[in-house]
């Protein structure tokens, strides 16, 4: 597969192969594990209880950012850094953040670990793709560039796809936090590939030389961020002041700040094609309406983890047959669920929790929230009730001896100084 190829390029193959991985196992499992509410049962499975609202507020948010911050990775590796320590760099952040999300519980560690994310792509993803190309610029492979970014890309597919089972068996066995734990060593495993191959990519990695009047990197942060902070805290704020507490624009606070903060990017793409002349202003007018038809094509693709992990969670059917339960069983792929009452949220048809008079959650007896998506007709009957365990005493030897029903009788036949019995 590799043979005509530059010998960098599976080394940047796995590389990918691992981020993927990781990126989209923590995007598989993020939502629901932010809306799961606690498993008494198996506490490592326990969620963090998150409103469906909330949940997707963050969730957009993190997609969001994560697709700002390579603007930053790549104009810091373009002038400063290099694209390989980059890499570097923002792997060894992403396996951090994704581990972190391992440590039960919503507070700054949860925040902090979404950040060390959110930069570390930042570092990562517009460089290793920048590499692959620049591989490329020896007259030796120039032909083979597009079937090598082919080849790169079957690496991205490859990890997208594993990650899946992989998710699934661990949340399933052990708990949410080993399934983030995977992405985050899938991460490192990357990082050191790619570490252990850094010498055949050594010929790519080229900063690009500054020419006559281009900014320095602080005049173009400080140019195209600034003002979006200012735009961001305008998002933040003003909506709430001028239409009242809890008005937004854009369905919530965050969603208010990030899209009043694109204005002077924007902005700043306009005068960047504005300013230009030749060949550059006609290469960057092309690129804008497809920078345009990108974030459309993106932003629907994100809904994958979000709506749509929504949708498949409380309005379909997974029931599978019986006869392929085992082996289905066998790489955690299934999740056996009961009639048997416990405390649930209340929700709405939507879904959404129904708010009780103290304002949090209203919460109620009944069977496991999948049910929901099955006509009451069709569910199955009631488990049967535990056994107890009592001493065995001479008063209630006579009773044990009493016949018990068939659906007792496996749990009740120690004979020994106790004794199970059925209540």
């Amino acid at each position: 597969m590799f043979k005509n190829h530059p010998r960098g390029l599976p080394v940047l193959f796995f590389t990918e192969m691992w981020e993927r991985f990781g990126f989209y196992l923590m995007l598989g499992i993020f939502t629901l594990y932010m809306k799961a509410g606690a498993d008494a049962a198996m506490p490592a499975k326990s969620g963090l209880g998150l409103a469906p609202q909330h949940a997707s507020d963050i969730y957009g948010t993190y997609i969001a950012l994560v697709y700002l911050t390579p603007f930053i990775g790549g104009l810091l590796a373009d002038r400063i850094l290099g694209y390989r320590r980059a890499i570097v760099i923002g792997g060894v952040l992403m396996g951090l953040g994704y581990s972190g999300l391992a440590i039960p519980g919503y507070g700054p560690w949860f925040f902090l670990s979404l950040l060390l994310i959110i930069v570390g792509n930042g570092f990562f993803k517009p460089n290793i793709s920048t590499l692959v190309g620049n591989l490329y610029n020896n007259e030796q492979y120039k032909e083979h560039k597009d079937a090598g970014f082919n080849i790169f890309y079957m690496g991205i597919n490859i990890g997208a796809f594993v990650c899946n089972f992989v998710a699934a068996y661990l949340r399933n066995t052990y708990g949410w936090g080993y399934a983030f734990l995977a992405a985050g060593i899938g991460m490192f495993f990357g990082v050191g590939w790619f570490l252990t191959g850094m010498k055949h990519t050594a010929e790519a990695d080229v900063l690009k030389p500054t020419k006559p009047g281009d900014q320095p990197v602080g005049q173009i942060l400080a140019a195209v961020f600034g003002p979006a902070a200012l735009f961001a805290a305008v998002g933040w704020f003003i909506p709430s002041l001028v239409g009242g507490e809890g008005w937004t624009v854009f369905g919530s606070k965050s969603n208010d700040a990030f899209l009043f903060a694109c204005l002077p990017v924007t902005w700043f793409y306009y005068r960047l094609w504005k300013g230009s002349d030749g060949e550059d202003k006609e290469r960057i007018g092309a690129l804008l309406p497809l920078f345009a038809a990108v974030i459309a094509f993106w932003a629907i693709f994100h809904q994958n983890g979000d709506a749509l992990t929504t949708w498949a969670d409380r309005y379909t059917r997974r029931e599978i047959p019986e006869a392929a339960a085992p082996l289905l069983e066998g790489v955690g792929g299934v999740q056996r669920v009961d009639t048997s009452l416990r405390e649930i949220t209340v929700t709405d048809d939507h879904g959404n929790p129904v708010l009780g008079p103290d304002g949090k959650p209203a919460k109620e007896l009944g069977p496991d929230p999948y049910f929901n998506n099955v006509p009451k007709s069709e569910w199955p009957p009631p488990p049967a009730p535990a056994c107890k365990a009592e001493v065995l005493t001479p008063e209630t030897e006579a009773s044990a001896r009493r016949p018990r029903p068939s659906w007792c009788r496996p749990s009740c036949s120690s004979r020994s100084t106790r004794s199970s019995s059925c209540s």
